[in-house]
């Protein structure tokens, strides 16, 4: 597949730095007010394990990240989160 210059694939994750308590503040609002799909990472479905704040976090900013980011979502989440290049 030939990719243009300018052209690549943007994930939004959770910054491993970041205190549990603070990822979990913003995954409750991610998956709350700011309308991510975080059905996936509740118990029994696909994207549950590995169970860790630092994943669900990363599963639920980046599902913000990709349907907002077009209409002005940002991946930030107070300095929680982090944009990478490479497929998480």
């Amino acid at each position: 597949m030939l990719i243009s210059v300018g052209e690549y694939e943007q994930w939004c994750i959770a910054d491993e730095q970041t205190p549990d308590e603070e990822l979990k503040v913003a995954l409750d609002w991610a998956c709350g007010e700011g309308g991510a799909d975080c059905s996936k990472i509740q118990v029994n479905w696909a994207c549950y394990f590995p169970n860790t704040m630092t994943n669900h976090a990363s599963y639920a900013f980046n599902d913000y990240f990709q349907r907002f980011k077009h209409k002005g979502g940002s991946c930030n989440f107070k300095g929680a989160a982090m944009i990478t290049e490479l497929d998480p």
